[in-house]
């Protein structure tokens, strides 16, 4: 019989140095996933958050275009549907009208909606008509382009500073003021 429990015995420690072994391997191996993982992730979000020559392109359910390149995009880390542009031009295409086209410095995209804040040496040519400024919002939503700070309208007849040009994408309706009641708009006419 002490054969018997001898070998039990012996069966029972090669048990618990398999499960020792067991548990201290697969112990190790999940630290190691865990070590390795962080840095790929890291590396991945630090890389990938810089597009070159960015370019998007949209038509809305009227039937107008709109396209919008960049030398660089940068995605918002906070809301994926953000990307900040540098070096921007846009071409809006409205049906049944001329293209606008649109120079900054930089813009603000949203992706999913298409509106577009453009600052810094905003220029704007539309129906022969050129508005410089240094900063503009674009809303597809809104159909409006609202135009403001260092706001220069030209046309071939005239020139006028305002603080704002809003103007109404689908009637073509403009509206210059000033943000204080008592300044006035200055305007010049070449007649």
């Amino acid at each position: 019989m002490n054969k018997k429990i001898i070998r039990v015995i012996f069966i029972l420690i090669l048990i618990l140095i398999l499960i020792f072994i067991f548990f201290y391997f697969k112990k190790t191996s999940n630290l190691s996933e865990i070590n390795i993982e962080p840095n790929k992730l890291e590396e991945t979000s630090a890389t990938s958050n810089i597009i070159e020559d960015v370019e998007y392109s949209s038509k809305d359910a009227r039937g107008n275009e709109y396209i919008i390149k960049a030398s660089e995009g940068e995605t918002d880390i906070n809301d994926t549907n953000i990307i900040f542009l540098k070096n921007v031009s846009a071409i809006i295409k409205l049906k049944n009208s001329k293209k606008i086209l649109i120079y900054a410095d930089f813009g603000k995209y949203n992706i999913d909606n298409f509106d577009t804040i453009f600052s810094k040496n905003v220029i704007i040519d539309y129906l022969e008509k050129k508005i410089t400024s240094d900063y503009m919002d674009f809303s597809i939503l809104r159909n409006s382009m609202i135009i403001s700070k260092n706001v220069l309208y030209t046309d071939k007849e005239n020139t006028l500073k305002t603080d704002v040009v809003e103007i109404d994408i689908k009637n073509k309706n403009t509206k210059f003021f000033m943000y204080d009641m008592n300044n006035k708009i200055n305007l010049k006419s070449k007649y």
